[in-house]
């Protein structure tokens, strides 16, 4: 197993060829939210239906992230990689021949276990083939390609159809994939964590540490792809805005979370963790509760700075999960935080702001999801293992 000392060479290639695996990963999940209007519209399905795409992609997502932490060791991370890969390659080209809405859940819940094994399976390795001084910066770059997934999916999807339909894209996805698996097979090494058997359960989950982090991690997903899911339908269907402008809007509102999300890489062995996930999720709430009653004139400002905000905390999030459990414990760790974290922000959260959306107006859920970020912030404290 290789061993980098820093970012140079072939350990900057590798970190960056993790980064392409997981911009992949993210941005096959984060296009159905710019695609979304035009999927409701060709189904003549409600908000609240078609926000239950999100319900069961982020399902399968928790479910796989879930077994991902128990079985990836065992199986080996490469190899658990690869079958991510092959399986979420079949499945897009699958997308593309749906004709009833219905089919699109449970190929949502198959898109949401495929895509779940990869993030479990690519902590362990970025933690065993890079030295604990370079965590902090490798985490960071190798996250940044969520943030750039979640700027550049709309501009994606606008490109992409200008050439073929929506469900063209998915075939687009699927041979991309299907070339990752087979180039990720060459340049990787298998590694296990054998000693992961011998790791007991229960204390594990009786760990503070686990359910405060999973907490957060609920409140840091609802602020950051739960309002992304819907904010596309919230500027078109409610503030009546185009969707070529929404989309473009809703875009280069994502851009600053890339800067964000690279810059906390070097500003975790230098300042309190706790104290940085706090300023962020405060910050975060205040912004979230601008989206939902500022002007429109402003819009793009506030869901500029909100983004910005929020995609900070994941980068420092993963270091503190690498940080807090042993190697034995840490893809388990994970997989359990962000299965709690995904399944209810990325799904509930968004199916609650679906809700209301049709019933009391998308306003009133963001405004409400933004109270109880800010009011998130003062777990940070109660992590005293990173004092």
């Amino acid at each position: 197993m290789a061993r980098y000392h820093d970012l140079k060479g072939k350990g900057f290639c590798f970190i960056l060829f993790l980064w392409f695996l997981w911009f992949m990963n993210f941005n096959v999940r984060t296009i159905f939210s710019p695609i979304m209007p035009l999927i409701e519209d060709e189904f003549m399905v409600s908000h609240a239906r078609a926000s239950s795409v999100f319900v069961f992609q982020s399902m399968g997502y928790g479910l796989s992230l879930f077994f991902s932490g128990f079985f990836c060791g065992r199986l080996g991370y490469r190899k658990s990689i690869i079958i991510s890969l092959v399986v979420s390659s079949a499945l897009f080209f699958s997308i593309s021949f749906v004709k009833e809405f219905s089919l699109l859940y449970i190929l949502s819940l198959i898109c949401g276990i495929s895509t779940g094994i990869y993030l479990p399976s690519a902590i362990p390795l970025i933690t065993e083939y890079f030295s604990e001084g370079t965590w902090g910066r490798s985490i960071a770059i190798h996250d940044s390609a969520a943030s750039i997934s979640i700027f550049s999916a709309p501009f994606i999807a606008l490109f992409l159809l200008q050439l073929v339909q929506w469900r063209g894209i998915f075939t687009i996805f699927g041979v991309i994939f299907a070339l990752a698996a087979i180039t990720f097979y060459f340049v990787s090494d298998e590694l296990k964590i054998t000693g992961a058997r011998r790791v007991i359960v229960g204390d594990l989950v009786r760990t503070r540490a686990l359910w405060i982090m999973a907490i957060l991690w609920i409140f840091a997903a609802g602020a950051n792809l739960g309002v992304y899911f819907i904010v596309p339908l919230y500027l078109t269907k409610e503030l009546l805005l185009p969707i070529e402008y929404a989309n473009t809007v809703f875009g280069i509102s994502r851009l600053g979370g890339v800067a964000v999300a690279i810059s906390v890489g070097f500003l975790v062995d230098r300042f309190s963790l706790r104290k940085i996930m706090c300023l962020i999720l405060l910050a975060t709430g205040i912004l979230t509760v601008l989206v939902a009653w500022g002007s429109v004139r402003f819009m793009g400002l506030f869901l500029f700075l909100q983004a910005s905000f929020v995609t900070g905390f994941f980068p420092v999030g993963l270091v503190c999960i690498s940080r807090m459990f042993a190697r034995e414990t840490r893809g388990m760790a994970t997989g359990l935080i962000l299965t709690i974290g995904v399944t209810f922000g990325w799904g509930i959260i968004p199916y609650l702001l679906g809700l209301s959306g049709d019933n009391l107006g998308f306003r009133f859920g963001i405004l409400l999801l933004g109270v109880t970020v800010i009011m998130s912030s003062g777990l940070t404290f109660l992590l005293r293992e990173l004092e």
